[in-house]
């Protein structure tokens, strides 16, 4: 058994992630005898990890697609805002077994609220996507009381699950679409994309351009590409335009927190990420 505590990112795949340049950054930064790893796993042998955790000195995990909702039922304990959610992003290993947290909303909330200055209270808008991101994000929302929330979901089911989970923001006007077309994107001041749709050059774009207006922020949660097909438009069109990964810094910060009661160096972590988005579009 290994001395030096491992973290890790757990998905299928993860080989794109920036999230070990930041933690091991971290680490170094406050020499803490750590290091952050990624493991992809098949679904197939994802119990069998979770069950090997403690042999091999693994502290502490985030979680990412396909597996926020699926590691749920590994969970021994979740935080108040995972068992809200429903959704786990970050595992804490103790003696009894897993504890189960999500870090999305708060990290995506703080990148909104401080680092672009985005107030949601009483404003229109729109998620595309109902999957475990979008959970956590919608949560956040609803916590400052904006005006309406419109989700598109190619499973509508998705949709009326995460409606149904936020029934008790009794004040705000919950709508499932259909389409994207229905979202009324004009009527919004904030869209946020939480699907994968965009990280292929040759994915096709979600929403009409037209649609898209200088009175709106398109939020991306999707870093690699720095620019999506999404945010080109939109920034084409004069909107206010942000990718992930001011999302994917504020909740690596919690994570870290979580894991080892510190608090997260951001702005050597914030210098990691950056680099790592430069030598990817290096080609490094």
């Amino acid at each position: 058994m290994t001395s030096i505590q491992t973290y890790g990112l757990v998905g299928y795949p993860v080989k794109h992630s920036l999230s070990p340049l930041m933690h091991n950054a971290a680490f170094k930064a406050l020499n803490i005898d750590a290091g952050y790893k990624l493991f992809e796993l098949k679904e197939d042998d994802l119990a069998g990890f979770l069950e090997s955790l403690k042999e091999n000195n693994i502290q502490g995990l985030n979680v990412t697609y396909p597996y926020k909702e699926k590691i749920v039922p590994f969970m021994t304990s979740f935080s108040v805002e995972a068992g809200l959610i429903g959704v786990v992003n970050t595992i804490r290993v103790f003696s009894d077994g897993l504890e189960g947290f999500n870090t999305d909303g708060e990290g995506f909330y703080r990148h909104l609220t401080q680092d672009l200055k985005y107030s949601p209270s009483g404003k229109n808008i729109a998620i595309l996507g109902a999957g475990g991101a979008a959970r956590a994000i919608a949560v956040y929302l609803c916590k400052s009381q904006p005006s309406s929330i419109a989700i598109y979901d190619i499973d509508q089911s998705r949709v009326q699950a995460l409606i149904e989970r936020l029934g008790y923001f009794k004040k705000i006007n919950f709508k499932a679409v259909e389409s994207v077309h229905e979202l009324d994107i004009k009527d919004c001041s904030l869209l946020v994309n939480c699907t994968p749709v965009g990280m292929k050059k040759e994915d096709h774009l979600l929403v009409n351009p037209e649609l898209i207006h200088k009175d709106l922020l398109v939020y991306d949660l999707i870093y690699s590409p720095q620019e999506t097909r999404l945010l080109w438009v939109a920034r084409e069109r004069g909107a206010v335009c942000s990718n992930g990964l001011g999302m994917l810094l504020y909740q690596g910060a919690a994570a870290f927190k979580i894991w080892t009661g510190q608090n997260a160096p951001l702005t050597v972590m914030r210098q990691a990420l950056e680099e790592g988005i430069r030598d990817a579009a290096a080609g490094n």
